[in-house]
């Protein structure tokens, strides 16, 4: 077992959409989040090291990069892709809107189930299985949105398994090891 240096920062990440909603089947949301993740990465607060796109969910395995906290990069990318989406599916006129409807002191919407799951990955073979566990997401029988990992567009597993680094955010584990 490697371990991954205890200054890296390194976390799996996991949000759901609230009660589960599949706010994330349009495309549309899917890059409002991909932009997300570029724009957390060109603005060197985060590499992205593995990810997968769910209807409902997504996972993350990034690197929080110094001086920025693990809470504050998550609270900037939560909030930032409940606001497009809420302002796309305005736009759009979707019946979606009526099901993030919360009407909470601070927000009359909520796209993200509050409590995201996160942990730190402290070495390369929780790293590895996370990554694989990501991967295959898109492949499990209740979603059966591809027939291998690496020909669903909304992950990481092109990078990884083809070396296509389409998205042009992603970094490789190995680099941060």
């Amino acid at each position: 077992m490697v371990s991954i240096r205890k200054t890296s920062n390194v976390y799996f990440f996991t949000v759901t959409n609230l009660n589960w909603i599949k706010l994330l089947e349009d495309d549309e949301h899917k890059n409002i989040v991909i932009s997300s993740l570029k724009f957390l990465s060109n603005n060197k607060r985060i590499k992205v090291l593995g990810f997968v796109i769910m209807p409902n969910h997504i996972h993350l395995i990034w690197q929080i990069l110094s001086p920025h906290k693990n809470a504050d990069v998550q609270r900037d990318f939560l909030k930032y892709t409940a606001q497009q989406i809420k302002f796309n599916l305005i736009k759009k006129d979707s019946k979606l809107l009526d099901d993030i409807v919360v009407n909470a002191k601070d927000r009359r919407y909520q796209l993200w189930e509050r409590n995201p799951h996160w942990f730190e990955l402290d070495n390369s073979d929780t790293l590895r299985q996370k990554l694989n566990y990501i991967h295959r997401n898109p492949l499990q029988e209740k979603w059966l949105l591809a027939i291998n990992e690496e020909d669903y567009l909304f992950s990481s597993a092109r990078f990884y398994k083809c070396e296509d680094n389409y998205f042009n955010f992603l970094v490789h584990y190995s680099d941060v090891m």
